[in-house]
């Protein structure tokens, strides 16, 4: 093991310059099926993400408040998809499965601001079905392209002082072994649980987080939906109805997915470690979700099928 020596108080303590990923090693079985699958679902997410921003921005009708959320949403997926998997499938037929500590940090840092930028568009969408449902007539003046353009600049932003946060307290910790992350990525739980200094800091800033860009994030979305059930409730016709809450179904159906499978996996870590049922169940929150995104947003959507449609027909291929 490759150790460098750092001083903390006064002791000499060995500080640990890379980590081992055991990732699915303990499932020698499945690796390849695992693998394969894996890189499937990589490149399909990167494609059909990719694409719906290319085709947003190509069809004017999709300029709009709600494609351009979906898009940054894209963008975010694209990034955070890409910060883990690369080295996951890279990792899965070496012998020893290693990332330097710079690089565990750095995964760490990119998976951090996505998934909280994420979360922040997430709400942002939110108020612009509330503001398309409970005020139609003023909708194009409150959601005016610069508004959006400062929502989606405030959601990276606020994603990345998050980020900071954490990277500074993560950095204030020390390693000095063991070495062994159960798990396929660098994941703040993991981390911890290796640190051989004291984490209540990084601990209580992770459970202020939480609150913040959970459960807040969480309140502030029901909030917004419970105007919009108001709104469309006074809707005499039925057909009415279902077409408003047709415009809420996806975004419904993103947010749901995104904080169920994130409450699930980071309320069901082991205080050892990382239980394969936690590794499998991660595998859903960081590979599997930004997949089914696109999907959503597309076969429920006419508007993009109309605009997939325009794209054919000039011989575009998404």
């Amino acid at each position: 093991m490759r150790r460098n020596e750092a001083v903390i108080q006064g002791r000499n303590i060995t500080g640990i310059t890379h980590f081992i990923l055991l990732g699915f090693s303990d499932f020698p079985r499945i690796l390849a099926v695992f693998f394969v699958t894996s890189l499937l679902i990589y490149v399909m997410t990167v494609t059909w993400n990719l694409c719906l921003i290319v085709l947003i921005r190509m069809d004017s009708h999709l300029h709009t408040p709600m494609y351009f959320f979906l898009s940054n949403l894209s963008f975010t997926d694209i990034c955070y998809v890409t910060s883990i998997v690369p080295k996951m499938l890279s990792n899965c037929f070496q012998k020893q499965q290693t990332i330097s500590f710079v690089g565990c940090i750095v995964q760490q840092f990119v998976f951090s601001t996505m998934g909280l930028s994420d979360s922040c568009l997430l709400t942002a969408m939110a108020y612009d079905r509330y503001a398309a449902i409970c005020n139609p007539l003023l909708y194009s003046s409150i959601m005016s392209p610069s508004l959006c353009g400062w929502m989606a600049l405030g959601a990276y932003m606020v994603g990345l002082s998050a980020s900071f946060s954490q990277l500074g307290a993560l950095l204030q910790l020390h390693f000095c072994g063991p070495n062994v992350i159960n798990h396929f990525f660098c994941d703040i739980p993991q981390l911890l649980i290796l640190s051989c200094t004291d984490t209540f800091f990084v601990k209580a800033m992770l459970a202020i987080l939480t609150m913040i860009f959970g459960i807040a994030n969480i309140l502030i979305i029901m909030i917004y939906y419970g105007y919009i059930i108001i709104s469309v409730m006074k809707i005499t016709s039925a057909k009415g109805r279902s077409k408003a809450f047709n415009t809420c179904a996806s975004h419904l159906t993103a947010v749901s997915l995104f904080y169920m499978s994130g409450i699930f996996v980071y309320l069901s870590y082991s205080s050892s470690g990382s239980s394969s049922v936690d590794r499998f169940a991660s595998v859903l929150y960081t590979v599997v979700i930004p997949l089914l995104n696109p999907l959503i947003y597309s076969l429920r959507n006419r508007e993009i099928k109309d605009a997939l449609k325009k794209l054919q027909k000039k011989g575009g291929h998404c």
